[in-house]
C-alpha cells in the first residue's frame, strides 16, 4: 500500500521525502538541486520517494530564503524572425537546464521609452538577471545607459561600451560566405543585405566587402531586403534583370529562397548559371531546390554561453566581458564554379 498524501491532507514536504527514502533532509536537498556529491543509488531512491509522495518543490519558500526569483527577464524584438526566435529558444533551454525560468517580453516598438518600460517591468517582478536581444542600433544605445542593478547580458555582436555581450561573429560569417564564392572562381558577387539598421546585417555586409577587398575585387551590386523571402525575390528580380553577377550572397536563408525563385523565373539553373549562399542554416535550407549552401549559427551554444555569463554575474564572479561564437560554412549544392557565360532569357 502506498503512502501518497491524499487531497484532504497537507502536501508532502522535504522531511516526508527524507523519511520515506531513509536519508537526511540535506541529501534530499542535494538531489533536488542536482548536486554532484550524491551516489546514483541514493539519487534513485530519493527520486522514487519524490514520485511516490507527489512532492513538489516549494519555490516560494526557496525564493524567500535565497532572495532570488530564479527567473531571467528577456527583452526581445522581431521574435517572428528565425534568428531572434532561435536565440530565445537557446536561452530558454540553457536557463531551464540551470534551474531558471525565463520571462520574455517582446517590445511593441524599438524606442528608448519602450525598452526602459520593459526593463522596469522585469525589475518589478524581481528577476535575477536581464537578457536583451539587441539586433538594432536603438536598442544598443539605450542599454548602454541602463543601470538595472542585476546582471545584464546583451545578445549580439555589438561591441557596446560597458555592456556584457555574447554573439555570433557576423562579419566572419559574411567573410566565409563570400570567400567560398571567390574560391569557386566568382568575381562579380552581389549581396542582398538585411535591414540597414540591423547590426547583424551591417556586419555581414562588412564581411562581404572585406573578403572581396582581400581578393582585390570590387563589390558587386548591393541591394537591401527585410529578411523575408518576398524581399529576396524582389531584389533578385531587379538584380538578375540588370547585372551580370555570377553569384549572390543573401543575408539570410529566407531571402536566398526568394532569389532562387527569381532565378527560376529567368530559366537560370543553380549552380550552373548562378551560385547562391544564404545565412542561418535554417532547418528548411537543406530542402530547398537545390539544397542551400549557407552559414550556420550555433544558437544552442549562444544560449549556453549567455546563461553561463549570467550565472557568473549572479555568483559575484568576474565574468568574460564579451564572447564571440564562430559561425561555420555549411556546403550544399546551390554553389559551384563560375560559369563560362551567363544564360539570360
Amino acid at each position: 500500500m502506498t503512502e501518497n498524501v491524499s487531497s484532504n491532507q497537507r502536501p508532502p514536504v522535504m522531511e516526508d521525502v527524507a523519511a520515506k527514502a531513509g536519508v537526511s533532509h540535506q541529501t534530499v536537498s542535494r538531489v533536488i538541486n542536482n548536486h554532484p556529491n550524491v551516489s546514483a543509488k541514493t539519487r534513485t531512491v530519493v527520486e522514487a520517494a519524490i514520485a511516490e509522495l507527489g512532492y513538489r518543490r516549494n519555490t516560494a519558500a526557496r525564493q524567500l530564503a535565497t532572495r532570488r526569483s530564479e527567473t531571467f527577464g528577456v527583452v526581445a524584438h522581431n521574435m517572428e524572425h528565425y534568428g531572434p526566435s532561435h536565440i530565445l529558444l537557446g536561452i530558454q533551454e540553457a536557463a531551464n537546464a540551470a534551474g531558471y525560468a525565463v520571462n520574455t517580453v517582446g517590445l511593441r516598438e524599438v524606442s528608448e521609452k519602450a525598452i526602459q518600460e520593459t526593463v522596469e517591468y522585469h525589475l518589478a517582478h524581481q528577476v535575477d538577471a536581464l537578457v536583451v536581444v539587441a539586433p538594432q542600433e536603438e536598442i544598443v544605445r539605450t542599454i548602454e545607459q541602463l543601470k538595472p542593478g542585476v546582471p545584464l547580458v546583451a545578445i549580439g555582436d555589438i561591441g557596446a561600451a560597458g555592456v556584457q555581450s555574447v554573439g555570433v561573429d557576423q562579419q566572419r560569417g559574411g567573410w566565409l560566405a563570400t570567400q567560398h564564392l571567390i574560391e569557386q572562381g566568382h568575381r562579380n558577387i552581389a549581396h542582398i543585405m538585411g535591414p540597414a539598421d540591423w547590426l547583424d546585417a551591417q556586419a555581414r555586409r562588412r564581411g562581404w566587402e572585406a573578403a572581396l577587398a582581400s581578393a582585390g575585387l570590387e563589390p558587386g551590386p548591393l541591394l537591401v531586403g527585410d529578411w523575408s523571402a518576398e524581399s529576396g525575390y524582389n531584389a533578385g528580380k531587379k538584380l538578375l534583370a540588370g547585372s551580370e553577377c555570377s553569384a549572390v550572397f543573401a543575408g539570410n536563408d529566407q531571402m536566398a529562397l526568394g532569389v532562387m525563385r527569381a532565378a527560376y523565373e529567368r530559366n537560370l539553373r543553380l549552380p550552373r548559371d548562378l551560385s547562391i549562399v544564404g545565412f542561418d542554416d535554417s532547418p528548411e535550407s537543406g530542402f530547398y531546390f537545390p539544397p542551400l549552401t549557407t552559414i550556420r549559427q550555433d544558437f544552442a551554444e549562444l544560449g549556453r554561453r549567455c546563461v553561463a555569463m549570467i550565472l557568473d554575474g549572479i555568483s559575484g564572479n568576474d565574468p568574460l566581458f564579451s564572447v564571440r561564437i564562430q559561425p561555420h560554412l555549411t556546403l550544399r549544392s546551390s554553389t559551384g564554379p563560375r560559369p563560362v557565360a551567363l544564360a539570360r532569357s
